[in-house]
Order: C-alpha cells, then structure tokens, then sequence
C-alpha cells in the first residue's frame, strides 16, 4: 500500500514539474494557463483511477492467494484418489522410467515390454497426470513403431564359403570370431566345423547381449601371430 502512495505523490509532482516547464518555455496568457491546468488535473484524475483500479487487482490477488489450498495438500488429495501415497508413486515413476528407457534402446524382446507396459497401463496411477500421456500415449506409440527384427534368418551356402566367413559378413555378425553361434544353430547339418557344402541352407540366429559382448572382446583381443623366421 506505501508503494502506492509513493506512486501517487511522484505522479502528482511530475505533472506539477511538467507544467511549470510547460509555462517557462513559452509566454503564455492567463486562459491558457487555466486550460494547461485543467488538462493537467484531467490526466491526474484519470490516473489515480488507474491506480486505484490497479490496487483493487492486487486486494483481489492476495484474497484469492489466501483461498488457495498449498501445492501439497493438492498433491496429496490427487494421490488420494487413487489411493496411493507420495513413495507408491515414486515407485511407479521410476518404473516408467526405467521402461522407457528400455523401449528406446529397443531392448529384446518386445514381447516382454509389451507386457510391462500392460501391466503400467492397467495400474491406477497411470491416471495421474504426470503418467497419463506417455504411459498410454508416447510410450504406446514408441512400443507400436518397434518393428523387431527375426530371431533368425536363413542363409545358403555356396563355393567357397566357411563359417568363419559367413559369421564375418556384415548382413549376419559382421564378426567372424561368432561363428560357434552357427555352428551350434545347425549341428544336425554340420558334422565338422572346417566342412561345409554348397547349397546347405543355415539358420543365422541374432546374437544374444552377452554373446555380442563376448565375441566383440574377443575380436579386440586378438593379435596375429607373427611371422616364422623363414618368411
């Protein structure tokens, strides 16, 4: 309210100022003074309405700041209605999270984030506003547009071919150390590693993390033997 009034009075000494300025750069007559006077008292009156209209807002606002429940006891009568608490949904929060994440990095298999999901969707706090759009919206589509890749491929060999070479192509592993994967994929055709024959057609099955992880060490720690003395 002080604020106000200081305000006021700089308001009322200003249009002062400005009308003494006005009369000390031009000579003027005693009706025109009246008339610069009257002008200055118009624009004063129409200003303290302002003000005062002004102070009416704020009254208001803190009236109606005074009626407001506190953010927490809002946050608290959400959670209520569906009958949680504030460690329930901090439970589920990471849980979305930690789905979420797995779905972006497109973590196998698809069926299992599936049901994970479901079961997130099915659960009540994903009414919840902060839950709502991406557990049954963004997460849903992140989910649809997952076109996951076979569990296997079929491939058949021809002249020249060798498991070692066939695991090293970029369409299979593109890591020629993963070839026991093959190997173990088609014992019922291959009796010995080292002999295969044209035309056999082999299942090419995906590499699990951990083989990925395996044959990949594997690959970085190889060292070339180095050459006999009689080369």
């Amino acid at each position: 309210m002080k604020s106000f009034k200081i305000i006021a009075l700089l308001l009322g000494l200003s249009l002062f100022l400005s009308a003494n300025l006005f009369a000390q750069e031009q000579e003027m007559t005693e009706e025109e003074w009246q008339s610069e006077m009257n002008r200055l008292a118009a624009k004063k009156t129409e200003l303290t309405s302002e003000l005062n209209a002004l102070q009416n807002d704020v009254n208001n606002l803190k009236s109606s700041k005074a009626g407001l429940q506190a953010v927490e006891d809002c946050t608290n009568e959400l959670y209520s209605m569906v009958g949680a608490s504030q460690a329930d949904v901090e439970r589920f929060r990471k849980q979305v999270d930690m789905l979420d994440s797995k779905i972006n990095r497109k973590e196998a298999p698809r069926a299992d984030r599936v049901a994970e999901l479901a079961n997130l969707q099915a659960s009540k706090l994903s009414a919840l506003p902060e839950f709502y759009d991406k557990v049954h919206n963004q997460m849903q589509r992140s989910l649809d547009n997952w076109k996951e890749a076979p569990t296997e491929i079929m491939y058949t060999v021809v002249k020249g071919d060798h498991l070692w070479g066939i695991a090293k192509k970029k369409e299979h592993y593109g890591n020629g150390f993963a070839w026991p994967v093959i190997y173990q994929a088609n014992r019922d055709q291959i009796k010995n590693p080292d002999l295969i024959y044209p035309k056999q057609m082999f299942k090419i099955p995906n590499l699990t993390e951990a083989e990925k992880e395996k044959y990949d060490k594997a690959r970085k720690n190889y060292k070339p033997a180095p050459p006999s003395q009689g080369n």
